[in-house]
């Protein structure tokens, strides 16, 4: 935060001081006790579980210079605090203060798979011509968001920022408060369905990242998607349509993979630039094309931003590719769902000069009462697309299992319910020439597997 003091905190909130002085100066919001940047604001949240209240005086050890309460009704500490009703409804009107103080375009982008991905790329092409800011790490919830906007300086001049959502009603919350002049709608998938009950829910939440989207702002959907093609922005905004259909704005042509690298043609209107990306797969053209769309309606000359989005190698555990003479290794552990694990088995089996291609898979999360079903799929897509063979992790994973039994038994299936036997498995099993991909969920830590290999290459 930049020119901020307590009271603007007591502005923007509503709040009480109980002590300290309304002159103190904060420049970093935090919600952890144990990391303070230096003049922080700690925001104690109220969990399921824990009240981070019982850690304020470890944040004022830490350094914090003034803290939100809702717990306490007078105090004696030379620090600033403030008492508020509610500390997460205060931390979120403070970030929708901080953003009326700040004058540059915001693009949110939300979806059920490839949010991050493709806030990446977009950052990237957007480079090409201004000094970005993007949402750091996974900070796209109701807590995250407003202290992502928090930390933009008035030398940024464009922003990217991920808005996520996991309930009904949370995406309004957090794209108000960012107030952003351009939309992305990567795609509507079943991510989440086990809280939002359907794909037709999920869809009518995802476009509600509208509600922070200002008059005479662009929504950017992916034309590709069955639900979102025929979907229009609301009035008085501009829709932009992206993928490898003739009715796309922004359209792929001529798509092949290279080495599982994706080869396309840009196209927008008469303007045609070839295109390499130097990340795997062809999900990721998909978000190759939003990002040189969002460029282009900033002002990018499409080439420009072509040759700045080749400089994207992607970042770790998303599809992250480590070879040796010895073995090669996909960390695709970051998270999973259907589509993505079907991208990622996509791209081991693109790895043409590997002796035997293997997959290690684990369950996926959230997938609510068809979860065995969707799981069970991904076995049915390995039968047509086969690998040398199937390893899984997990209760759920065992469906992909018994797909592939069933369906391919000429492929070599193995089920794990354990890390360690697994791992045991796998230094015994994984030879030279071998190309194995890592992919589940994240709660299922197969990173931790992954990182065995991959760090000693």
């Amino acid at each position: 935060m930049v020119n901020i003091r307590v009271k603007d905190i007591l502005l923007a909130t509503g709040g009480r001081l109980l002590s300290g002085k309304e002159e103190t100066i904060l420049t970093h919001i935090s919600i952890d006790s144990r990391t303070m940047k230096g003049n922080d604001l700690f925001v104690p949240i109220i969990g399921e579980k824990v009240d981070a209240h019982n850690f304020i005086n470890q944040a004022l050890e830490q350094g914090a210079v003034a803290v939100l309460t809702s717990r306490h009704d007078t105090s004696d500490s030379q620090k600033a605090f403030i008492r508020v009703a509610d500390t997460k409804k205060a931390l979120q009107a403070i970030g929708s203060y901080y953003r009326r103080l700040l004058n540059l375009p915001l693009i949110g982008i939300t979806g059920s798979v490839g949010k991050t991905t493709t806030r990446e790329m977009i950052s990237c092409a957007l480079s090409a011509s201004y000094r970005v800011y993007k949402t750091p790490g996974n900070s796209n919830s109701q807590v995250g968001v407003p202290i992502a906007l928090s930390e933009i300086t008035p030398e940024d001049e464009i922003g990217v920022i991920e808005l996520g959502m996991s309930e009904p009603g949370e995406l309004t919350v957090i794209t108000k408060i960012a107030n952003i002049q351009m939309a992305v709608i990567t795609n509507v998938g079943i991510t989440h369905i086990e809280q939002l009950g359907s794909r037709e829910n999920i869809y009518k939440e995802k476009l509600t990242i509208q509600d922070g989207l200002l008059e005479g702002g662009t929504l950017f959907l992916n034309g590709d998607d069955e639900l979102l093609k025929n979907t229009k922005a609301k009035k008085g905004c501009k829709t932009i349509y992206y993928g490898t259909g003739s009715h796309c704005d922004y359209r792929a042509e001529n798509v092949h993979l290279e080495e599982g690298f994706p080869v396309f043609t840009a196209v927008h209107g008469e303007n045609k630039v070839p295109v390499r990306l130097s990340v795997m797969g062809n999900h990721n053209v998909l978000n190759a094309m939003v990002s040189l769309a969002v460029a282009v309606e900033c002002k990018i000359p499409m080439e420009k931003a072509v040759d700045a989005l080749r400089t994207f190698t992607g970042f770790k555990n998303r599809q992250q590719i480590y070879e040796t003479n010895d073995l090669t290794v996909i960390d695709d552990t970051y998270n999973a769902s259907p589509v993505s694990m079907k991208a990622g088995l996509e791209v081991l089996n693109s790895m043409k000069k590997a002796k035997r291609r293997i997959a290690v898979l684990a369950d996926m999360k959230e997938l609510g009462e068809g979860a065995r079903s969707y799981h069970y799929e991904i076995g049915e897509y390995i039968a047509a697309h086969p690998v040398y063979e199937v390893v899984t992790l997990g209760e759920l994973a065992g469906e992909i299992a018994r797909a592939v039994r069933e369906l391919a038994p000429h492929i070599q299936v193995l089920e794990f319910m354990e890390q360690s036997s697994l791992l045991s498995y796998l230094k015994k099993e994984l030879q030279e020439g071998d190309c194995v991909l890592f992919k589940g969920s994240n709660s299922m830590k197969l990173g931790q597997i992954a990182n065995q290999f991959h760090s000693v290459l």
